[in-house]
């Protein structure tokens, strides 16, 4: 089954998939190895990894599709792109899907912040008019090569506008052919059922430490009717805290004695790059 299709199923799936934000292709690996059946690439980690900035809008489209071609290369699960707000109007919304599907991509999503857009979490966003988002998504649409490639709108008019903007957003979207929709940041649990009890087709929500949406469990986000849950920043968070305990410790010791107990050693690690597989390719090559 061609990955396109494969996510489609997953996210029809009556249980609610699990989806990691992996920030570049060792995690995407590692997110693989661990067993999640796709991922996902945010614009937040991906603007840490690469540009060591925070999540303001400076990632360009050619950098976003590039690195989603190199993890879409190194796991074989679907990969789930955040395309911003499709970097522009309309014609350049449909040059950002296409780049995205050539790149290997399963499916994007597309937000109606005003450029240059923020972390859906922090403050001080706005928002595009209706008619221009719903004019994005209609271009998302017709510029797909594969109809199973998902695209999936989504608004941050509830911190601007209210609830009741941000559904009816959702469900304008959602009649004009998205295949799934996410209301950024609602902050109550009233939110959440009154999106799900509106939009009639699947419906996306992301677990943030330390954001605004109450940190529930993925059965939680399933009993209020969410189809998929990512997990935004998980994997960024984890990787800097780590590396920052770690460097702190050479700093002070010169040595990694306790870090050491948190970390996959020189052979674990050459096996979960896949090592072992490229030698005995290399041999039978050789032979």
């Amino acid at each position: 089954m061609k990955n396109t299709a494969h996510f489609r199923k997953l996210i029809e799936d009556k249980e609610i998939l699990k989806m990691p934000c992996t920030h570049d292709a060792l995690s995407a690996r590692i997110a693989e190895d661990a067993g999640f059946k796709s991922i996902c690439v945010g614009g937040y980690g991906v603007s840490a990894s690469l540009l060591g900035s925070p999540d303001v809008g400076l990632m360009t489209v050619t950098e976003m599709v590039e690195h989603v071609a190199r993890i879409c290369d190194c796991v074989s699960i679907p990969v789930f792109a955040d395309a911003d707000t499709g970097h522009g109007n309309t014609t350049n919304v449909a040059r950002t899907v296409k780049s995205f599907e050539k790149a290997g991509a399963a499916g994007l999503f597309i937000e109606d912040q005003v450029f240059p857009k923020r972390c859906g979490h922090m403050e001080g966003k706005d928002v595009i008019t209706k008619k221009e988002m719903l004019a994005k998504i209609k271009a998302a649409l017709d510029a797909r090569n594969d109809p199973d490639f998902v695209i999936m709108g989504r608004t941050d008019a509830l911190a601007v506008h209210g609830i009741d903007d941000a559904v009816e957003r959702g469900v304008m979207m959602q009649e004009a052919g998205a295949d799934m929709i996410f209301v950024e940041a609602p902050r109550t649990i009233e939110d959440m059922r009154r999106i799900n009890n509106n939009i009639n087709g699947p419906t996306f929500a992301v677990y943030l430490e330390g954001g605004k949406i109450p940190m529930l469990s993925a059965k939680q986000f399933e009993d209020l009717g969410f189809n998929v849950v990512g997990y935004g920043c998980s994997s960024v968070y984890a990787a800097s805290f780590a590396l920052r305990e770690t460097f702190r410790e050479i700093i002070e010791t010169g040595e990694t004695r306790d870090a050491i107990k948190k970390m996959i050693t020189f052979n674990d690690f050459n096996e979960l790059l896949g090592l072992s597989k490229i030698r005995k390719k290399e041999r039978y090559w050789e032979d």
